[in-house]
């Protein structure tokens, strides 16, 4: 297993000095789930919640998150993302909803954190806009299923991991 690059040799915290690396096409893929009653999923399926249209208010709030996650974890480097993508799928099974997030960019450092940054803040979003109706939502597997570019190359979840 590889050492943490945040810590320095004293063990102190420290953002990662980038400006040698190569610039590389980088995209990260990251999803989560949002459970809910069934009658919440059809509430939102519908486009009848009292806030308004859940899904498209938590597909920009994901986008904006992604866009955000050098302010909100600290040793994340601002990035100039070309593209930030949510796409939220009912499924009945859970009963709740499917989130994924991918991020993209040409740049010296991974897009991994603004990913996982914008699923999450998706499932956030859709459960305040829910709560109303059904505070017992869980949000969970928040995980990164793929990352493609930089030194280290691809990286898929592996079959045993979803």
């Amino acid at each position: 297993m590889s050492k943490l690059t945040h810590l320095d040799q004293s063990g102190h915290a420290h953002m990662i000095d980038v400006g040698d690396k190569q610039e590389t096409e980088r995209l990260a893929v990251a999803e989560a789930s949002i459970i809910m009653q069934p009658e919440t999923l059809a509430l939102i399926l519908s486009g009848n919640a009292a806030k308004g249209d859940v899904l498209a208010t938590a597909r920009i709030a994901g986008i904006m998150a992604a866009k955000k996650t050098a302010d909100l974890i600290p040793l994340c480097h601002p990035l100039m993302l070309t593209k930030v993508g949510i796409e939220i799928e009912a499924d009945e099974s859970l009963p709740g909803l499917k989130v994924t997030a991918s991020a993209r960019l040409k740049g010296r450092t991974g897009v991994e954190m603004e990913a996982l940054t914008a699923a999450s803040v998706t499932c956030l979003t859709i459960y305040d806009m829910a709560k109303a109706v059904d505070k017992g939502m869980t949000i969970q597997n928040i995980r990164l299923v793929e990352k493609h570019g930089g030194k280290s190359g691809d990286w898929f979840a592996s079959s045993k991991d979803k």
